[in-house]
């Protein structure tokens, strides 16, 4: 018997609950996302070499999963408060020292604020399936992609103000005030630890090819996704000739697209099944890819990038129903090494694109990584269906 959530929970303090989780996820899509549109700044300032200004990626996204391993670890110990406390807290310090005078100190500030969206995803994801089921989950998600959308323009309108300082403490001091309401918020109770039971169903264990498979899937996707929103400030930027509006702008566009497809998300899949949205979806990408890498001018890349983005929002969410769907009560333990290489993804693709473009003088050439991923994560898609596993079609 599945366990009740006491009565004030699912009243008002859950209502307050889940718009504390929601505001939160509007203002982590800022941090998430920062690196790209502020990226030409720092590359500018610092003369950086493309594989330097790739490391700003790999720093965020390895700190991201430190935070997760964190999160995991203070979750069963003391509960969702502590790590959201804590996460969003860094958050704020690493924002508020994003603009600093070095090199070493931005990489510095950008592995806090990596640190602290690791420690903040599990536990909010958690808590709001707990508190209110997968449709919260869904719309907190969307929340995310808010701030995602928000953050070239506000970027755009600070550099042009001069106020990117003055931003980031803005930004940094709503973190640290949500930290501050965490630390009174009411949590439901963990429903596995009160009812006994395992909410991925029975146990299974694919073989372990299958499982190397759908760890590739996690990897190349959140990989390729980091790696097209992180770039387009930069590439758009050079095919202009220098830093514009639109430029600055250039990550707007695709994660548009990634907001538009999510809010789509739900209807699409009535029409068609989840391996063809899949394949249809990665097809997409793969020529929102080939129309940025082709593109004379930004206007055109940033179709590529809308295109692309579009791409993007249904892959990751059916993923994840097909990793607990395929794995059931195992999906539980395995999932840190699932999510973890889909952080290492994200920390290796996009300074892969930038060692490329270093190594080869282009940018379009280190954009061919995520285009390859898109490539393998077909292959491995046919490769799962072949071996029989239960996609829903």
């Amino acid at each position: 018997m599945a366990a009740t959530i006491p009565a004030p929970i699912r009243t008002e303090k859950r209502t307050g609950l889940l718009a504390l989780l929601g505001v939160g996820f509007v203002l982590l899509g800022i941090p998430t996302v920062i690196v790209g549109p502020i990226l030409p700044v720092f590359i500018s300032r610092w003369s950086l070499s493309d594989t330097q200004a790739g490391l700003f990626f790999s720093v965020q996204f390895t700190a991201a999963l430190c935070g997760v391993w964190i999160a995991t670890a203070l979750t069963s110990w003391r509960g969702y408060g502590p790590s959201l406390v804590i996460g969003y807290a860094l958050t704020g310090v690493g924002l508020a020292a994003l603009n600093a005078p070095t090199h070493v100190l931005a990489l510095v500030a950008t592995a806090a604020f990596g640190v602290g969206y690791g420690m903040v995803v599990p536990p909010t994801n958690l808590s709001a399936a707990e508190a209110g089921g997968a449709s919260v989950v869904s719309l907190l998600n969307f929340a995310w992609c808010i701030g995602a959308v928000a953050c070239s323009p506000l970027i755009l309108i600070a550099l042009r103000h001069h106020f990117l300082t003055g931003f980031l403490w803005i930004v940094a001091s709503s973190a640290l005030v949500l930290g501050v309401c965490f630390l009174f918020a009411v949590f439901p109770a963990e429903a596995g630890a009160l009812s006994g039971e395992s909410p991925g169903g029975p146990s299974t264990k694919p073989a372990i090819g299958i499982t190397v498979a759908v760890s590739a899937l996690f990897f190349l996707y959140v990989g390729t996704e980091t790696s097209m929103g992180g770039w387009a400030a930069e590439d758009t930027k050079r095919l202009a000739g220098h830093a514009t509006s639109l430029t600055t702008m250039a990550p707007l566009f695709f994660y548009a697209g990634l907001m538009a497809g999510r809010a789509a998300a739900p209807l699409i899949l009535k029409w068609l099944g989840e391996l063809r949205v899949v394949r249809t979806a990665l097809t997409l990408v793969v020529v929102g890819i080939v129309v940025v890498i082709g593109a004379n001018s930004p206007r055109k890349a940033i179709v590529g990038l809308a295109l692309a983005g579009l791409g993007c929002a249904c892959i990751y969410p059916i993923y994840i129903s097909w990793f607990s769907k395929w794995y059931g009560a195992e999906a539980r333990r395995l999932g840190g090494v699932v999510f973890s290489l889909a952080s290492l993804g994200a920390s290796a693709l996009p300074w892969l694109v930038g060692f490329i473009s270093t190594r080869t003088g282009s940018l379009r050439v280190g954009l061919l990584t995520p285009l390859a991923g898109c490539f393998v994560m077909l292959g491995l898609l046919a490769l799962l269906e072949r071996r029989g596993l239960p996609f829903r079609d």
